[in-house]
């Protein structure tokens, strides 16, 4: 949970477009630069002043030092109130200060302006720390200011940059923030602009003050509202055990009943669908069930088990959604669900011919009996139940509701432990569990890089249609079983799954 938020002035708390564009309109004439359209200045706000009239206007070292001391002479009496402080700042404040959060301003502008402005708008008070630069140009880079505002919000105390967020309105913020390892909120109200703000990879992007009092406090409000409810841990996890015994019951339910329904179909009816659902002794009675039949008992079972489950899922996989909206403004680029296809099938793959080339398959019973049960239907039933029904269904339970629910009171890195654990235990045996538990993780990772529940769907579903079609044909007992396929599939896997996590950190 987050407990320390720094804040950047100009376009973040306070609009100072007018301040500013006028002052650098005014030192721009001493230069004989007649500029009238206001509008052309605002990339002056935000960045330090000397590099924006070295990077706007081509000034020397020496020239820019001249243009900040007269934009000053302007600003220092005038342009310093000709600001107006964004509606609903100062109730956001407010909020944040009674929910426990410390606050601290971190801004590029000389720390004399930022105090008076502070005071000016009567919002001093909210803040635990306030850091600008000097008025010599000391301290104007971001990475600097933000160093020098986590020494004095943490003390003595080490430094947790997974405590903090960095609140700005350009890339200057975002990138400063990254430089520590802090996550960034990035408002595209200010003067960044939201193509400035994706390319500079904000971690979040909000459109609005009232957007950016929500996520602030999401968390602080969640974990009260817990409190308040008095929410034990035995309460919180029989939530999830509730949902998960219902679903087993009532898919155990259904299994029986269709057993039951299946014998009796098949004790009063002939045609070839009976054949290929029932199994007869010599003398003509019904003696079990062909793989077609138990397949298809799986996936009724399978279905009537979400039937319970669907409402809470649907509740969790919707406010997750809701929650997950301000962190994917960006849309993924289609190279990110190739690599993410790449990445599972690699795995899948080259954990099959590990598996294999070990001979742990061979060793497990119940393994064998899995599988031989799984793979003695025809091949579209099995792909069907196996490659569609089952993986809906799991991930309605162990994604929507367990994953989701996990979330809410243990952090990313646990809930992502905790749940693929879960999926591996739920397998019955050694050796599902243990690939369980690899692809648990990897299908919580989709779920939180491509924040939709249809990710996750969709790594399973690919993971169990390529596990069942190397199980069901002969390429998986002849060229596919070697080291050399299975150290390059692993490798594919590995890398796609690094090129990913460069473009955007998970965990």
């Amino acid at each position: 949970m987050k407990e320390y938020i720094l804040f950047d002035l100009d376009g973040t708390l306070t609009d100072p477009k007018t301040g500013i564009t006028k002052c650098v309109q005014y030192a721009l004439k001493e230069f004989g630069i007649d500029e009238p359209d206001l509008d052309r200045l605002e990339p002056f706000i935000g960045p330090p002043l000397r590099d924006s009239f070295m990077d706007f206007y081509g000034f020397t070292p020496e020239q820019a030092e001249a243009a900040v001391e007269k934009y000053r002479e302007r600003f220092s009496e005038t342009g310093i109130f000709e600001n107006e402080i964004y509606t609903g700042i100062p109730q956001m404040l407010k909020a944040l200060n009674d929910n426990g959060l410390k606050l601290a301003v971190a801004s590029s502008k000389p720390k004399v302006y930022v105090d008076r402005i502070l005071k000016h708008f009567d919002i001093e008070k909210y803040f635990k720390a306030v850091v600008g630069s000097e008025l010599d140009g000391t301290r104007e880079n971001k990475e600097e200011v933000v160093t020098e505002a986590l020494r004095q919000l943490f003390g003595d105390k080490p430094v947790e940059p997974d405590k903090v967020y960095m609140v700005g309105d350009r890339k200057y913020d975002i990138e400063g923030a990254r430089a520590l390892h802090i996550e960034s909120v990035a408002v595209s109200y200010g003067y960044g602009g939201l193509d400035e703000l994706k390319e500079a990879r904000a971690d979040y992007i909000v459109r609005s003050v009232s957007e950016l009092r929500k996520f602030l406090l999401r968390e602080a409000e969640a974990k009260a509202g817990e409190q308040l409810s008095g929410t034990t841990m035995f309460q919180k996890i029989w939530v999830m055990l509730y949902a998960f015994l219902m679903f087993m019951i009532v898919r155990s339910i259904a299994l029986y009943a269709m057993n039951w329904l299946f014998i009796n179909l098949g004790m009063n009816f002939e045609g070839e669908w009976v054949r290929l659902l029932f199994t007869r002794n010599d003398a003509g009675e019904i003696d079990g069930f062909t793989g077609n039949a138990s397949t298809v008992m799986t996936a009724i079972g399978y279905i009537a088990g979400t039937i319970p489950i669907l409402s809470t899922a649907r509740t969790l996989i919707n406010k997750t959604a809701e929650e997950n909206r301000l962190s994917y403004i960006k849309p993924e680029p289609p190279s990110g669900y190739i690599l993410m296809a790449l990445a599972t099938a690699g795995s899948v793959i080259g954990l099959n011919v590990m598996f294999e080339l070990a001979g742990i398959t061979n060793k497990s019973d119940a393994y064998r009996a899995v599988v031989e049960d799984q793979y003695s239907a025809y091949f579209l039933i099995g792909l069907i139940c196996y490659g569609i029904v089952t993986p809906i269904a799991e991930e309605l339970m162990f994604r929507g509701i367990i994953y989701n629910y996990l979330k809410r009171f243990m952090n990313v890195k646990m809930a992502f432990f905790a749940a693929a654990a879960l999926f591996g235990f739920y397998h019955m045996n050694a050796v599902q569990g243990v690939y369980g538990f690899i692809m648990g993780l990897l299908i919580a990772y989709a779920y939180e890089y491509f924040g939709d529940f249809r990710a996750p769907v969709a790594v399973h579903m690919i993971s169990n249609i390529i596990s069942y079609c190397l199980s069901y044909t002969v390429i998986a007992v002849t060229g596919l079983i070697s080291v050399p396929v299975c150290i390059v599939m692993l490798a594919v896997g590995i890398i796609c799954l690094g090129v990913l996590n460069k473009r955007k950190s998970i965990i």
